[in-house]
């Protein structure tokens, strides 16, 4: 077992660990002063992204005691993205996996430290979700360069980040004509999860396979992120121009 996986079961072990701590403390049943009522629904549910905003709480107020801000992390957030797409052009796909999932965690921090700070704002609003779209379209690039030799899992790549953005750009331009659209199953926090694990857990699967190259569990996953996410963009689409004929 590489020590990639080895540190990754530790994490997740006591990740599970502290959950029945979590429950057991009633905080799941208050609460959360910092939660944001943008966020959509989150496929493993309310109480799995409860916990990890609860998880997180000691780097909140590490960073709240040593005054850093939301664009810190806004930032911080893109450049670990991009480091992460950096080792998936150069075929390391468990680094990758690593620089996806470190910059979904700065993106949760950066609203989080704003409304504890009392800082929330229009301007931190738009720089949040245009930075995200930077940082997705680090790691894809990254993808795009690895996988530029196969047609399939390149096709699988452009289709996932065009979704992506899609996804995203509905959302936008819905609320930008007063309506409000949070549904779909592959959001951010799912699309960020997939891309993750499925880059931590893609030498295991192809020491399975007997595979030289990387890919055979990224390649897969990534299918699942181009059709999820065109399939969300489009019953988002959908959806909005329904809520406006209706108006």
């Amino acid at each position: 077992m590489t020590n990639d996986l080895l540190i990754l079961f530790g994490i997740l072990g006591f990740a599970i660990l502290t959950m029945p701590v979590y429950r057991l403390s009633g905080a799941f049943t208050r609460p959360d002063p910092l939660e944001s009522s943008a966020r959509g629904g989150f496929v493993l549910g309310t109480f799995v992204r409860s916990w990890f905003y609860w998880f997180i709480r000691p780097i909140e107020r590490v960073s709240l005691a040593l005054g850093l801000s939301p664009t810190f992390y806004n930032v911080a957030g893109v450049v670990i993205a991009s480091a992460g797409g950096v080792a998936f052009a150069m075929g390391n796909m468990s680094l990758g996996g690593w620089g996806v999932l470190a910059g979904g965690a700065a993106d949760v921090l950066d609203g989080r430290i704003a409304r504890a700070r009392g800082i929330a704002d229009e301007r931190g609003a738009f720089l949040d979700s245009t930075l995200d779209r930077f940082a997705e379209v680090g790691a894809f690039v990254g993808l795009a360069l690895w996988f530029r030799s196969d047609p399939v899992a390149l096709g699988a790549v452009v289709v996932g980040m065009g979704g992506s953005l899609l996804v995203s750009y509905a959302r936008a331009r819905g609320e930008s004509v007063g309506v409000v659209c949070k549904l779909g199953i592959l959001q951010r926090a799912e699309r960020i999860l997939l891309l993750g694990f499925g880059g931590l857990f893609d030498p295991v699967v192809n020491g399975l396979m007997g595979r030289a190259a990387p890919g055979g569990l990224l390649i897969p996953v990534l299918w699942i992120i181009a059709v999820g996410t065109i399939g969300t963009a489009v019953f988002r689409t959908v959806w909005i121009a329904r809520e406006l004929s209706k108006s």
